[in-house]
């Protein structure tokens, strides 16, 4: 019975910590609202909203024995009932003591053995604000309450009813008895309510299994296109068949004229002519179940798939969350942050309902902070400042989220500060020795602005624990990026700064456009393209050594897609000469053409990662499995663009399909992992390489023995043999005691490197960092 109460409590205490992080958010982001407001009419409605919730917060505290969150609740409704009764007007001094107590109460939440010295004098702060006598504060609670003890009317919901007396025997059981009836009291009010609150880890999970389904909707809609072309096939061979048929009868009369001569192989060629017409009754009663099993798939298919996108699209609004969820923490970080630096700034939102993926919301936190942080350090001046600006002493940051399309949303985060110099840029990229003073001066005003989002960059002055260390804004592209948005920057000087950022409405699952580049398929997300289109040759210019293509009246960069990834270019079988195929893809403000060999179709795409062990491919984004069961790259867009820019401007020498490739290469690749096995195939098969692919070690080594290969690429950590011990029996060998073998591995440490170099490979590549172009050139150099 006591691990039973134990786990009860246990249990109980989990939903106090949901229920209190709520109460708390609405003190502090009323406290803030209070503030702003000069009518003392308007305050009431205001206070009395952050009275209810203290009073809340302290019941609740009371049902699970936190005897100091209760004890700094009382004196919190003593400061509240002050304001309530217009006896105390607290300064922006006093706001502060009040916002502190309200965070140490989330601390006592978090940690409620913290000294409790520290929270009585917290406590004596509040307490002296109020102009009349506080309110006692709560007696530290035993097991026994006091005899005298009533109950106080909570206008909120009912608080648990004072306990009797009870025997001392029974008294250790008062906090069990206690939480049974708080228990007991949220069912009833459960029983009532349209909600309930459910774990987010059970939401993720059904959300997992309800995006897998997409997977057996599209091997579905994939086993009704090949019915469809078999059905198609049947009906080419009985058009070809009746095309036939009057040549049959006709051989069917010469035979009968022949018969008399024949010298008995008439008979023969009579049930050579009775078979193929046998054969042709045998094809049309295929072709009538083929129909029959095409149609019915097809009906199957439909009512699969509509059932997997409604529940897929219900199960994302479960999961959808609107911005208001995460803005609200915001007005108070602003809010500190700018009483620290002896600034007065406000934050003004817009747009906060529109909702979002939970899963986008939570990896936007940390880039909003650091947005904030910049605008409030680098961007507000202080008072004075503005006055000889002629600007407001106080300065604004607005946050303006709107929503372009269906899966899109657009941030603008602005202040009107001072701005961003470039100069200040290009000399803070110099300084930490990002670019030199020549690259930095070939670069437009807003190119180098661009550089604040570097590493290291940064125009403060003097390192602080807010700024100066040039990895907030870094951080805060990467993040996007890879929640597959994008980040862009406006700026005047002495005007502000706006930062634009779009984001997808949802992750995992989205439409792509599958493109064949060098025989490989690859999937470019669909919101990222604007359109397709087909280029002579002779529409093709040259600027700055690069090719360009007018589109719209606007010069875009043309990039061939197979030399951004490393790949040999290749031209379709049949294609027309004189005919390109391109797709134009944009990101933020950025706009590109690629070339590639063929455009597919578009579909919806389940995203796959593609493990621990490749964290970051450059140029990919994760990997999604098609109806055919075939593993296909998504591409990167944000990537792609980037490494467009760095590649080279030299054409590639064009091999066509047609052409006999001589003397190819074999290669032994050795991966457990069937994510990063199957890419690194692609990846070498791509570039004209023979691949064979062993799941460990000792497969490789039986590989070994049987065949003849021209290089190994292998992982380290694999079951039965890992690669340092595969190197090892490899150099072993004398037949393979040359063989070229490269290591690429997610272990990146100094001595797993040495030790690499010991056993004897040839090149040791870590995957955190992985390039394909880079592998294919170590390849090349090695064999």
């Amino acid at each position: 019975m006591i691990n039973n109460e134990a786990e009860f409590l246990k249990e109980l205490l989990a939903m106090f910590k949901i229920e209190a992080e709520e109460h708390l958010k609405g003190i502090s982001s009323n406290l803030l609202e209070l503030e702003k407001i000069q009518d003392a009419g308007e305050q009431t409605p205001v206070i009395e909203t952050i009275y209810r919730e203290a009073h809340s917060l302290k019941g609740a505290a009371r049902a699970v024995n936190l005897n100091q969150v209760e004890t700094l609740c009382q004196s919190l409704e003593s400061v509240f009932s002050a304001m309530k009764r217009h006896v105390l007007a607290p300064t922006p001094e006093q706001y502060d003591q009040i916002h502190a107590a309200v965070d140490r109460v989330g601390q006592l939440i978090e940690k409620p053995d913290l000294e409790i010295a520290d929270v009585l004098q917290q406590l004596g702060r509040l307490e002296a604000l109020s102009k009349e006598p506080p309110q006692a504060p709560a007696e530290p609670r035993t097991a026994e309450p006091p005899k005298s003890a009533a109950p106080e009317p909570d206008s909120s919901g009912p608080e648990p009813p004072p306990q009797p007396e009870a025997p001392a025997a029974s008294a250790a059981q008062e906090p069990a008895h206690q939480a049974n009836a708080a228990w007991n009291a949220e069912k009833d009010r459960s029983l009532v309510s349209d909600t309930i609150r459910i774990s987010t880890s059970k939401l993720d999970s059904l959300l997992l299994q309800a995006e897998e389904l997409l997977a057996s909707k599209l091997t579905a809609l994939q086993f009704t296109k090949d019915e469809r072309d078999l059905v198609t096939w049947i009906d080419a061979w009985r058009k070809e068949w009746e095309k036939r048929e009057p040549e049959l009868k006709a051989f069917r009369r010469d035979i009968e004229k022949f018969e008399k001569n024949a010298d008995g192989r008439a008979e023969a060629w009579f049930a050579i002519h009775d078979f193929i017409n046998y054969n042709y009754g045998q094809v049309k009663v295929f072709e009538s179940r083929i129909q029959a099993m095409s149609k019915a798939s097809d009906q199957n298919a439909r009512g699969l798939g509509g059932m997997v996108d409604t529940l897929l699209q219900d199960v994302k609004q479960v999961l959808t969350l609107p911005f208001s969820t995460l803005l609200k923490i915001l007005p108070k970080i602003v809010r500190d942050l700018s009483r620290d630096q002896g600034k007065d700034v406000e934050l003004i939102v817009k747009g906060s309902t529109i909702e979002i993926d939970r899963r986008i919301l939570e990896e936007m936190k940390d880039p909003f902070i650091h947005i904030l942080r910049n605008c409030v350090d680098h961007g507000i001046e202080k008072p004075d400042d503005r006055r000889k600006a002629n600007k407001p002493a106080g300065g604004y940051i607005s946050i303006i989220i709107s929503q372009s399309s269906g899966n899109k949303v657009d941030i603008l985060v602005s202040d009107d500060g001072r701005g961003i110099d470039a100069d200040r840029v290009r000399a803070s990229a110099v300084r930490h020795g990002v670019m030199s003073e020549e690259e930095v001066r070939r670069l437009s005003d807003a190119e180098a602005r661009m550089l604040i989002f570097q590493s290291e960059v940064s125009t403060s002055p003097i390192i602080t624990d807010i700024s100066g260390r040039g990895l907030g804004l870094a951080v805060v592209r990467e993040k996007v990026e890879k929640l597959g948005g994008s980040i862009a920057l406006d700026t005047e000087i002495g005007k502000g700064t706006t930062f634009r950022i779009q984001l997808p409405v949802t992750l995992a699952t989205f439409r792509g456009i599958l493109v064949e580049v060098s025989e490989q398929t690859f999937v470019i997300p669909t919101v990222n393209v604007d359109r397709v289109i087909r280029i002579r040759p002779g529409d093709i210019r040259t600027a700055e050594n690069r090719e360009t293509v007018l589109l719209d009246g606007k010069v875009v960069s043309l990039v061939h897609l197979s030399d951004v990834l490393g790949l040999p270019r290749r031209s379709r079988r049949g294609e027309e000469s004189d005919m390109l195929q391109a797709i134009t893809l944009s990101a933020g403000d950025k706009r590109m053409a690629f070339v590639v060999q063929g455009i597919l179709n578009e579909q919806e795409v389940l995203v796959k990662s593609l493990g621990r062990q490749l964290v970051r491919v450059r140029n990919i984004a994760g990997a999604t499995i098609l109806g055919s069961n075939k593993v296909v790259p998504i591409l990167n867009v944000i990537d792609l663009m980037k490494s467009a820019v760095r590649s080279s401007a030299i054409p590639t020498k064009m091999t066509t399909t047609e052409g006999t490739e001589v003397g190819k290469k074999n290669i032994l690749v050795a991966e457990d992992s069937i994510t990063s096995r199957t890419l690194l195939k692609n990846i070498l098969e791509s570039a004209g390489y023979q691949v064979k692919t062993a799941v460990d070690g000792v497969d490789a080594l039986t590989a070994l023995r049987t065949e003849t290969f021209d290089l190994v690429v292998s992982d380290i950590e694999m079951p039965r043999m890992n690669g340092f011990d595969l190197v090892a029996r490899i150099r072993g060998d004398k037949a393979t005691a040359d063989l070229p073998v490269i290591l690429v591995t997610a272990l990146e440490s100094r001595e797993d490197r040495e030790r690499g170099i010991d056993v004897g490979a040839n090149a040791y590549i870590v995957k955190r960092s992985f390039d394909q172009s880079n592998l294919l050139e170590v390849i090349s150099k090695l064999i």
